[in-house]
């Protein structure tokens, strides 16, 4: 596997909206899809294979985030993004195919440390490869959450975080996305139930009532917590995103030595 490139910031002059539509999205590839054309140049990232999965899962994380203990959604005020920030992996041991994740204040300051930068924003609990790879795996994520929310609707929470972690989640990223959807439940109520069977996009484009509760209710201290999304890390989703708010990673991981040609 080539080593990673990355294009971290998002770019100003970009036009369209980013995004794999599937039959659920509401809108086709004539409005959408998983290419930005930008002032400075075209972005539109591979589309990752099997391969490039198990890639990812070979690595092995130093050092993973820590159980949630407590519901983030309980302390709202302590929870912001730092999107000034930029989360890369850092080789511990290429041979060993071993990492730590780290925050940077730049791409330069990732470059001194050796590392490659994985998604804008500071690290959290999803930012590990292992998370990466079902982001990449699964582009429209909202289908298999959903499903898990609704079998366990009057399930424990212990059998939710299950069903999320049977995704492939790591527990730390199945519990903010536990605790994600309960939020959204309890604020989203009336607009989720009112757009059950909806397509996630309207006829103008913009998002359905459902996901924009969940976005503006929900979405901060998701962010804050999970770290990684699909739109920091440059991946396309069935939710289709203005190109100027995605930004431009490219995941190519190096081999261990013997994989080198």
């Amino acid at each position: 596997m080539a080593t990673l490139l990355c294009l971290a910031e998002v770019a100003d002059g970009c036009e369209g909206l980013f995004g794999r539509p599937n039959e659920i999205t509401g809108l086709d590839d004539s409005r959408c899809s998983a290419r930005c054309e930008c002032e400075d140049g075209v972005f539109e990232p591979p589309d990752y294979t099997e391969e490039d999965i198990r890639e990812l899962n070979g690595w092995v994380l130093l050092d993973p985030p820590a159980e949630l203990i407590a519901d983030p959604y309980a302390a709202p005020a302590g929870q912001a993004p730092l999107d000034e920030k930029v989360c890369a992996v850092v080789p511990e041991s290429p041979e060993a195919r071993t990492y730590r994740l780290e925050s940077f204040d730049s791409e330069q300051a990732v470059r001194e440390a050796g590392g490659w930068i994985t998604h804008t924003g500071a690290c959290g609990v999803c930012s590990s490869l292992a998370d990466l790879a079902v982001y990449m795996r699964e582009s429209d994520l909202a289908t298999p959450v959903r499903r898990c929310a609704l079998k366990n609707f009057f399930g424990s929470m212990e059998s939710h975080l299950a069903c999320l972690e049977a995704i492939g989640f790591q527990r730390p990223c199945a519990q903010i996305w536990y605790y994600n959807t309960r939020h959204t439940r309890q604020e989203c109520s009336r607009p989720c139930l009112a757009g059950l069977g909806a397509t996630y996009h309207d006829d103008d484009g913009a998002l359905n009532e459902c996901i924009r509760c969940d976005e503006d209710r929900s979405g901060p201290v998701f962010k804050a917590v999970s770290g990684r999304t699909r739109r920091n890390s440059g991946l396309p989703s069935a939710l289709c995103r203005p190109c100027d708010t995605v930004s431009r990673i490219v995941h190519r991981y190096p081999p261990t030595p013997e994989e080198s040609p």
